[in-house]
C-alpha cells in the first residue's frame, strides 16, 4: 500500500507542465471519483473507499497526494464535508444511527482532521468556511453519549451479574469518539471572535452543544477548550461563565 502511494506521488516541481500533470494517474482523484459513484448506490462501497483514503493519509506522501494541489485538495475536502454536513448524523436521525455510520464517519474525519491540522493554510480549510463542520461534531458526539450509554444499559441489564468485556461495538464507538475530538479541538483552537459571532448566529454554537464539547474534550483538549472559552467570552460572556463554572465541575470530578 505504502508503495503504491509512493509510485502515485510526485513532488509539486514535477510534472511540469498540465499535459504532463494529466498523464499522471492521481490515486486520490481516483478514489474520489469512485466514491461519488458509490455516494448513494453503494454504501458499504463507499465505506470501503472512504477507508482506504483514510489509510493513504497514515503517510506523508499520501497526505502530500491530497494537498500538493489545490484543485485536488478543494474536491477532497467540499466532497467530505458534504459527507459529513449534508448526508451523515443529521438533526433529525435517531441518535443510535452513530452505529451504522461509525466505521464511514471515522475514516471521513480521520482524513478531514489531518487536512484540517496540515500546513498547506489552502481557502478550502479556511475556518470561517467551516464552521458548520462545529455543530456536525458536536452533534456527532451527543449521538455517541447517547449510544454508548444505551449499549452499557444493555449490556448491564442482559449480563448475569459476572464482570466481563464490554460489547465489541464500543472499541468501534471509541476510535470515532477520539477521531471526532481531535477534529473538533483544532477547530475550537482557532476560532476568532468574529467566527464565534456568525456560528452563534447560525446556530452551530450553542450553550447545550458547548458543554457535550467540554464533556468529551475535557481535560486532553484542555488548552483548546480554555482557548476557545476566552474568545467566547468577547461575544458571549454570559455562556462563556457558563462553560468555566462547567470546567471546574468536570475539574473536581476528574
Amino acid at each position: 500500500m505504502i508503495d503504491w502511494i509512493k509510485a502515485g506521488w510526485q513532488p509539486p516541481e514535477t510534472p511540469d507542465s498540465e499535459e504532463e500533470k494529466s498523464a499522471v494517474p492521481g490515486l486520490v482523484p481516483s478514489l474520489l471519483e469512485a466514491a461519488k459513484q458509490l455516494k448513494y448506490d453503494s454504501p458499504e462501497g463507499l465505506d470501503v473507499y472512504m477507508h482506504i483514503l483514510q489509510l493513504v493519509t497514515t503517510v506523508d506522501e499520501g497526505i502530500q497526494s491530497i494537498v500538493q494541489y489545490p484543485e485536488d485538495g478543494k474536491q477532497t475536502w467540499e466532497f467530505l464535508c458534504d459527507l459529513t454536513c449534508r448526508d451523515l448524523c443529521q438533526p433529525g436521525d435517531p441518535p443510535l444511527i452513530v452505529q451504522e455510520q461509525k466505521t464511514i464517519l471515522s475514516s471521513v474525519l480521520a482524513v478531514m482532521s489531518v487536512m484540517f491540522a496540515s500546513q498547506t493554510e489552502q481557502e478550502y480549510t479556511e475556518i470561517g468556511k467551516n464552521l458548520s463542520l462545529i455543530g456536525s461534531l458536536t452533534r456527532i458526539l451527543e449521538n455517541l453519549e447517547t449510544c454508548q450509554k444505551k449499549n452499557k444499559d444493555n449490556h448491564v441489564s442482559d449480563g448475569d451479574g459476572t464482570q466481563d468485556k464490554e460489547p465489541e461495538e464500543d472499541s468501534h464507538l471509541q476510535i470515532l469518539r477520539d477521531v471526532c475530538c481531535e477534529f473538533l479541538s483544532n477547530i475550537l483552537s482557532r476560532l476568532k471572535k468574529e467566527n464565534i459571532v456568525t456560528a452563534l448566529k447560525e446556530g452551530h454554537i450553542t450553550e447545550e452543544k458547548s458543554l457535550c464539547a467540554l464533556r468529551n474534550l475535557l481535560p486532553l483538549y484542555a488548552e483548546s477548550v480554555n482557548s476557545f472559552v476566552e474568545v467566547l467570552g468577547e461575544a458571549d460572556e454570559t455562556m462563556s461563565q457558563t462553560l468555566k463554572k462547567e470546567i471546574s465541575v468536570l475539574g473536581e470530578e476528574s
